[in-house]
């Protein structure tokens, strides 16, 4: 599978900054586009692609704040490194407790952002490895029978063939086939990789699954 390189998208009203940024981060081998406005942005955003945003926090029109929680409900969010030319400590906070990654004061330090721009892209890369990896949990699981899914639950609370067979009105030989079938389909070959996977995917634990 060909993996995307990580775009920089740098958002500031300032033409001058928006160059000097984006002449920046090219020099230091990065991808960059560079949008004079968040909706701009907003037009052109492909939540595909990966990578993080580089945000004026104070721009006319709708705000870096405003860019980010749109992102957020549209269900795509990014790793964001917001600019401020003033140094605002109560938006600062606001933009951190929002899932910012860094917020610097203008004029910003060159290797201070290359460095904040690496962690942003870093954790980006990890949150999309993450949702593969769900997404391929979750079509592993569509291929499960209801019944099969039931044992699933009692496996990761930890019940033995025996208790599940009772819990199930069944009889053993039976959940072990059952078993089986889940843990091939899942394709995996222990317990814990089970409970891993089902952890992933969001399955509840419970020491008592319900029968249905």
């Amino acid at each position: 599978m060909t993996v995307m390189p990580a775009t920089v998208f740098v958002v500031d009203d300032d033409p001058g900054v928006l160059r000097a940024l984006t002449r920046l981060l090219r020099a230091d081998g990065l991808e960059a586009l560079s949008f004079a406005s968040p909706k701009a942005f907003l037009e052109q955003h492909d939540a595909t692609t990966p990578g993080c945003v580089v945000l004026d926090i104070a721009m006319p029109g709708l705000n870096g704040l405003e860019l980010q929680q749109a992102l957020m409900k549209l269900g795509a969010p990014r790793p964001i490194v917001f600019l401020s030319g003033r140094g605002d400590i109560p938006t600062s906070v606001q933009a951190m407790k929002a899932g910012a990654v860094d917020f610097l004061t203008k004029p910003v330090n060159g290797k201070t952002l290359l460095a904040a721009v690496r962690k942003a892209n870093d954790l980006d890369s990890r949150a999309r490895q993450a949702q593969s990896e769900q997404r391929a949990v979750a079509r592993r699981l569509a291929t499960l029978t209801p019944r099969e899914h039931e044992v699933l639950q009692h496996v990761i609370a930890g019940q033995l063939n025996k208790q599940i067979a009772a819990d199930l009105g069944t009889v053993e030989k039976t959940i072990k086939v059952h078993r089986a079938r889940v843990m091939e389909k899942m394709g995996i070959r222990s317990v814990a990789e089970l409970v891993r996977m089902a952890d992933q995917a969001g399955i509840p634990f419970s020491k008592s699954p319900s029968t249905g």
